[in-house]
């Protein structure tokens, strides 16, 4: 088990290097599976974790990753505004399916597949943020400006 999380961790540090900024995951000894651990664990506000969200289109079935601050929740009645389609819940296999990782860890880049991405414009506010890394245990810390240029994330409120 502690390899397969490894590999994950590993992955995303690949695909962070294909960018050609410096990115580095970093393994923490405390867990990052929530907002308010990861924010514990690497010593930064609750608002400055980027969590990465996976819903299911209602109609289309087809996952959907909107990456919030760590302070908000997703309203789902705004987020329908703009990518026009209603939200489901994803379950954690659909997660896994979908990206690669599962729910607790999935990083905003590296996923199996190609999923559309939306960014809380909450996040653009700070200097730098923190990105969970493929594990319950990893994360890398980016500025909101990088997180746009790598993901390809359109800026939404998501409030």
């Amino acid at each position: 088990m502690q390899d397969n999380l490894k590999k994950k961790a590993e992955i995303v540090q690949t695909v962070l290097n294909e960018f050609g900024v410096e990115l580095n995951v970093v393994q923490l000894a405390a867990s990052t599976r929530s907002a308010q651990e990861a924010a514990a664990a690497v010593g930064c506000t609750l608002g400055q974790i980027a969590k990465s969200l996976v819903f299911k289109g209602a109609n289309s079935q087809k996952p959907i990753l909107i990456i919030a601050s760590g302070m908000n929740r997703v309203n789902e009645k705004a987020v329908v505004v703009v990518i026009k389609e209603k939200l489901q819940k994803a379950d954690a296999d659909f997660v896994l399916e979908q990206t690669g990782f599962s729910i607790g860890g999935v990083p905003p880049v590296g996923h199996k597949n190609p999923i559309p991405i939306y960014i809380d414009q909450d996040l653009m506010q700070f200097e730098e943020i923190w990105a969970a890394a493929g594990t319950p245990n990893a994360v890398f810390k980016l500025t909101p400006k990088i997180l746009v240029e790598i993901t390809k994330g359109k800026i939404i409120s998501i409030k």
